[in-house]
């Protein structure tokens, strides 16, 4: 199975109707990455940007919002590593409601690109990086 974070709706997150408000998705994805990045790369995230000196702007963005979701449910958010480009990794997520079986709620994919956190210039994929993430697809696919 893919690296999974649950996710709680706060009250912040939804909108005048009761729901998520859609962009709030894109939070969850974020936050389910800087957890794939503690738990699955052993770097805390912060660390990424400021020790490492490596950003991950996103540059392409897509999403289909398949179920709703209210204040107080939970989001089992799974990151997966679709491609590692030269200087580019494109992620994919699938949101999973929490309640009973698991029903999709949403799915995504972002491209991000590798820039110096300091100058904002843009670089390769880290070596350390680029070898973490093989590592762990490889660690994937023999389950």
């Amino acid at each position: 199975m893919s690296f999974r974070t649950l996710i709680k709706v706060c009250f912040g997150d939804i909108d005048n109707t009761g729901i998520v408000y859609y962009p709030r998705f894109m939070h969850y994805f974020h936050l389910a990455m800087e957890e794939f990045f503690a738990n699955e790369m052993g770097i805390d995230y912060a660390d990424v940007l400021h020790k490492c000196n490596l950003s991950l702007p996103t540059v392409h963005l897509e999403s289909d919002f398949r179920r709703r979701l209210r204040y107080g449910d939970q989001i089992n958010m799974e990151v997966k590593v679709i491609n590692i480009g030269q200087t580019s990794i494109t992620w994919g997520y699938i949101g999973y409601r929490m309640d009973g079986e698991e029903e999709i709620v949403v799915e995504g994919q972002n491209v991000t690109v590798c820039v110096r956190t300091d100058t904002f210039e843009k670089i390769d994929v880290p070596d350390w990086l680029r070898q973490s993430l093989i590592s762990y697809g490889e660690k994937f696919n023999k389950k």
